[in-house]
């Protein structure tokens, strides 16, 4: 690994973190970030959260989408599922954060994809399964 490469992943970890901490902030439930980047090419971190109604969802990812402009001064390549507010994804490219209606994060059960990546620990204290 190249230092450029350990400062992007680096770079990548702490804006999931961001993330993470921003939607359990906000009330989002059942957070979870995976580490994705050995088994997806494109991108080193899912951050996945819920919410059990729409404005929650929007609540969720308008205010990851400030605290990660503020905070680490990166905003979201592009946004998909706005509109609908079931399923919003807001791509950074290094980490894609999953916004779920609960009900429909059941339905799709992404984790279940990836279950076998490791879960990073976002909460100070835990420790990574």
């Amino acid at each position: 690994m190249t230092e450029a490469d350990a400062v992007n992943d680096a770079d990548a970890h702490a804006l999931a973190l961001s993330c993470a901490r921003t939607a359990d902030h906000e009330q989002g439930a059942d957070v979870v970030v995976l580490d994705v980047g050995d088994l997806i090419a494109i991108s080193e971190y899912f951050v996945i959260t819920s919410a059990p109604n729409r404005r929650l969802v929007r609540t969720l990812v308008d205010r990851i989408e400030e605290r990660s402009k503020l905070d680490l001064g990166r905003s979201p390549l592009r946004i998909e599922g706005a509109d609908q507010q079931q399923w919003v994804l807001l791509d950074y490219g290094d980490v894609v954060v999953h916004v779920f209606l609960t009900e429909i994060r059941e339905f799709y059960d992404i984790e279940r994809l990836y279950r076998d990546v490791p879960s990073v620990a976002w909460r100070p204290g835990t420790t990574a399964s």
